[in-house]
């Protein structure tokens, strides 16, 4: 074997594309996720959900005459035993070939288990495994042994085959790497020893035609190692057995309403995506997504595997919707302990409670006290630390309400109609855990802002209300009163400093009020700001309708299919497809077609991404009208607006809608 490879420290490291295909995890005392996207395994998550330690572990199909990596080939099916039973089975099928792989969490053990059976006469099969230990491609080290090893900073992993690797290779990323062999010389013919401090890869060769991988996590090789060996030791039919009867037991208890076999088997895989991105690390903590929007093109360690308090409470409402009481629970708990000592939150932070962003959101202050009090109708008893933390948020909103020095986008400072209908409904929701007189003032206060919604956040008589026939409509955001309120001009992010005015941008904020229980949602100005809405947002793709976040948005791909770079064009959301659809129920009609849009807007296995593709196909780039774009897929946020809105559908109101409100 040759010792140590050349090409250091190889090219600059990117992580995955945010479209993934699946995501699994065991319910156990293992703590790891792993994600799948284009058929192979993708980020690995481990110790806990906001720490990414891979970047892919994919696979070379070899022969006489033919090489095939199976990303690039994307020919493949995926499936589980269960929409709640995330255990995902790939077929990959090409000329010649046919590889079937299985990847399997371990509850027990750190651990991800792959079968594989690989058809076709006289192939072998590689596995091509990129590590970024620490959250990053640089520096790390990676060696071969009995297995593949990689190593950074007292973190380590191991690929363990059995049937043992017939060959191994430790390679520089674009330089001495495995497929970089392949490329020049169509056959592995490196077998260096060892790439050190860089971005590197391994490959190995497997001569049998199945078998069993596995890849383990630990604190130093030889704890990688154990766990691997251990797992593999123990069987892959026991641990798989183990792994599905858990799930299964979970799944067998969601309540859920039957609509179509499509909707149910939806309804299933997003309650048991919103169970997936709860970590055991810190129990309660739900991240936004584990995926990195547009991943492929940074080594950024932030993504989306953080947590941000509002998307967190979304899934809350949907756990709740789904009968999942304790994990609604498990949430309230961990949002009371990562509380600062302020009353608020940090904008998003790390399942650890370490802040990653530390900007302010007033929404999501209120959505805390929002959960607290559903869980309260539900005649759960608060704990002290419950109670001390609606005390302090409210505090923190009477003091800092009702405008928001970021809305709901993280974009812009000002009121909002979203917003300011989350801190009203939260002050009024507090009210019970307050004594006098400060609940008769957090009322009062609430009477106020509620009053002047309209004066904040609506407009009449503007060239948009003309041009549509509608005497007003309620804006995105209203400016602060020290950049002129509703007569000022709105910062458009992420496009070439587009200034314009207040009046001129409309988002889906307004619904909320009428969620929420502050406003009729047949009231005129409802209706009006719904046809401004229809009339400058909605995008129809093959699937059904969808929405823009607002109009001149930013925040997606470019027209070419460029991915977003901090610049570029915003694209159809599905969550908003879902608000829309609530909009629809409150005013008496069925929402099913808007949660049959969703349904279809899915990814291969039904993940529900972030954004969809709204303009002509771009096959070259995987975009498709109506279909996944490269941003966050799974969106834990689009899944328990899939979920509230149809259970929503079966008892005639809002999951988020308070009796007290």
């Amino acid at each position: 074997m040759d010792t140590r490879a050349f090409g250091s420290p190889g090219i600059a490291p990117t992580w995955t594309s945010g479209r993934k295909d699946l995501v699994t995890t065991a319910l156990g005392p293992s703590r790891l996720w792993a994600s799948l996207g284009y058929g192979i395994l993708n980020e690995v998550y481990w110790p806990a959900t906001g720490q990414p330690q891979l970047r892919d572990l994919g696979f070379i199909v070899a022969g006489q005459n033919l090489w095939v990596e199976l990303k690039r080939a994307a020919s493949y099916h995926l499936s589980t035993p269960e929409p709640y039973i995330p255990l995902p089975l790939v077929v990959h099928e090409g000329d010649g070939y046919r590889l079937i792989i299985e990847f399997l969490p371990d509850p027990l053990r750190d651990v991800l288990l792959i079968s594989f059976r690989l058809e076709g006469e006289g192939l072998r099969l590689y596995p091509l495994l990129a590590p970024h230990l620490g959250m990053s491609g640089w520096n790390n080290t990676a060696w071969t042994d009995d297995g593949l090893f990689a190593q950074r900073d007292g973190l380590a992993l191991c690929l363990l085959g059995a049937p043992p690797f017939s060959r191994m290779s430790a390679g520089y990323v674009g330089s001495s790497d495995g497929w970089q062999d392949f490329a020049r010389n169509g056959r592995m013919t490196w077998t260096f020893a060892r790439a050190d401090e860089g971005n590197v890869a391994l490959i190995g060769e497997i001569e049998a035609e199945s078998g069993t991988l596995a890849l383990g996590f630990g604190t130093s090789p030889a704890a990688a190692r154990t766990l691997a060996a251990s797992s593999l030791a123990e069987g892959y039919g026991g641990i798989r057995e183990r792994l599905s009867s858990a799930w299964r037991a979970w799944g067998q208890h969601l309540k859920l309403p039957e609509v179509s076999k499509t909707l149910a088997r939806e309804a299933c895989l997003s309650a048991t995506m919103l169970k997936v991105h709860e970590d055991r690390t810190f129990p309660g903590a739900i991240v936004a997504s584990l995926s990195i929007p547009w991943g492929n093109t940074s080594n950024d360690p932030g993504g989306y595997h953080l947590v941000w308090p509002r998307d967190a409470v979304e899934a809350g409402f949907g756990l709740l919707a789904a009968g999942e009481v304790e994990d609604a629970c498990r949430l309230l708990a961990y949002l009371a302990a990562t509380q600062n000592a302020d009353g608020g939150w940090c904008q998003n932070f790390f399942p650890s409670g370490r802040p990653h962003w530390t900007g302010v959101q007033l929404d999501e202050v209120g959505f805390p006290i929002l959960l607290a009090s559903r869980l309260r109708e539900l005649d759960l008893p608060d704990s002290p630390q419950t109670v001390r933390m609606v005390r302090q948020a409210v505090a923190f909103l009477g003091r800092h309400g009702p405008v928001s020095p970021q809305d709901r986008w993280e974009e812009n400072p000002g009121a909002g109609p979203f917003t300011i209908g989350v801190e009203v409904s939260a002050l009024v929701a507090a009210a019970p855990y307050l004594e006098e007189p400060e609940r008769a003032y957090v009322l009062a206060l609430a009477d106020c802002w509620n009053e002047r919604i309209e004066e904040w956040t609506y407009v009449r008589n503007t060239p948009l209300s003309r041009q549509l026939a509608v005497e007003g409509y309620y804006v995105r955001i209203g400016p602060t009163a020290q950049q002129g309120g509703l007569r000022g001009r709105v910062d458009v992010r992420n496009t070439p400093d587009e200034v314009v005015p207040a009046d001129a941008l409309v988002g889906m904020e307004f619904i909320y009020l009428a969620r929420l229980g502050l406003r009729d949602p047949n009231d005129q100005p409802m209706r009006d700001t719904l046809k401004v809405v229809d009339a400058v947002l909605r995008v129809e793709t093959p699937c059904g309708p969808s929405y823009h976040r607002y109009n001149q948005d930013g925040y997606g791909e470019y027209d070419d299919g460029r991915p977003f770079d901090g610049r570029g064009v915003g694209r159809a959301w599905p969550l908003l497809t879902g608000e829309r659809g609530h909009m629809a129920l409150l005013q008496g009609e069925d929402p099913r077609p808007y949660l049959e849009a969703i349904a279809c807007m899915t990814g291969p296995c039904g993940l529900i991404p972030e954004q969809v593709w709204d303009a002509d196909p771009i096959p070259q780039r995987g975009l498709t009208p109506g279909k996944p774009t490269g941003s966050a897929m799974p969106l834990v946020w689009a899944h328990a607006e899939f979920l509230k809105l149809l259970v929503a559908r079966e008892t005639g109101q809002p999951v988020e809608r308070l009796e007290t409100v």
